[in-house]
């Protein structure tokens, strides 16, 4: 990526503490002094526009791999038992939605109890979620005019590390959602046994995540506003196969046909009925690696509070 950069402030406190912490190469973390948010900064214009992602939909997230693994019933199995505990009906709306393959489960199970919406900057890939039949949203989720449409849930299903300004999401969401209405946030986790084992190697480290939460920051990004209270989190997701892979790796990004045809291979072997035991050992190793938050990726669930509410805002030091 090339072009002119941007600087940053701390994108949960809004501080400008932040030292250096390391350069991984075009790619410069910062930590804040003040609240330990590790983040990106400066970064290219075009990630912080989201003029980045429309450039590469096509060959990412429309590649044959990409598109096969995305589809596969077991792709999002986490997401949907998350989303479902909270919301078993109502509107949806997707943020960041890519080829739509999210909103397609939602719909294919439960046709009769939830109205589907998907929105992204991605072109092609928004092209692909039409085909299947998911409606989407062609603009920018922060410029869009609604128009007084509101929302049972919103989900950023990883999409909060690649926004330049995270609270402005919020922000809008809230705006967006009806009271008592859920936000799903899952991003990847800085605290994973991953990082803790492979440092600045974790191919997941990489220019386009501009945010690595941790659980607290992540709890103190969505509880700091007096409008959401904190009702679900965890910590979900493993995959030993890309710490095998990338320990020993000598590259600063791994390719995106070769992140692809992994997660081809991987969602194979979950629907393998053959590896059935080996898959038993892999989600007990999960839900250990999640109860101590060392999963892949962490997640919270935020309710918008009702007008009437007289619950005081949830604060950061009660919850971590």
């Amino acid at each position: 990526m090339q072009g002119p950069e941007c600087q940053r402030r701390c994108p949960v406190c809004n501080q400008q503490t932040a030292q250096p912490l390391f350069k991984k190469g075009d790619l410069r973390l910062v930590q804040c002094a003040n609240c330990a948010m590790v983040y990106a900064s400066p970064i290219p214009q075009e990630l912080a526009t989201g003029t980045y992602y429309d450039r590469i939909g096509k060959p990412f997230y429309c590649s044959p791999d990409k598109l096969e693994s995305d589809y596969a019933p077991v792709r999002f199995e986490r997401e949907l038992g998350i989303f479902r505990q909270f919301c078993p009906s109502g509107n949806v709306l997707d943020v960041g939605c890519s080829t739509g393959a999210f909103l397609y489960q939602v719909k294919a199970r439960w046709p009769l109890n939830h109205r589907i919406l998907g929105a992204d900057v991605a072109s092609a890939a928004l092209d692909y979620a039409e085909q299947k039949g998911v409606p989407v949203l062609r603009a920018s989720f922060l410029e869009h005019d609604f128009r007084g449409e509101h929302f049972d849930a919103i989900t950023f299903w990883a999409v909060m590390e690649h926004l330049a300004n995270p609270k402005l999401f919020l922000t809008k969401a809230a705006d967006l959602l009806n009271p008592g209405g859920h936000l799903y946030i899952l991003v990847p986790n800085w605290r994973s046994l991953a990082i803790r084992l492979l440092g600045r190697r974790y191919r997941y480290i990489y220019a386009d995540h501009v945010n690595y939460f941790s659980a607290g920051t992540l709890e103190r990004l969505g509880c700091e506003s007096a409008r959401f209270d904190l009702v679900g989190r965890g910590s979900t997701h493993f995959n030993p196969i890309v710490i095998m892979q990338d320990f020993f790796k000598r590259v600063d990004r791994v390719p995106d046909e070769d992140r692809a045809r992994l997660l081809k291979k991987t969602t194979g072997y979950k629907q393998n009925p053959w590896l059935k035991p080996i898959k038993w050992a892999y989600q007990l190793a999960e839900s250990a690696l999640g109860a101590c938050n060392l999963a892949d990726n962490i997640y919270v669930v935020l309710r918008k509070r009702k007008a009437s509410s007289s619950t005081p805002a949830a604060r950061f030091e009660e919850i971590i």
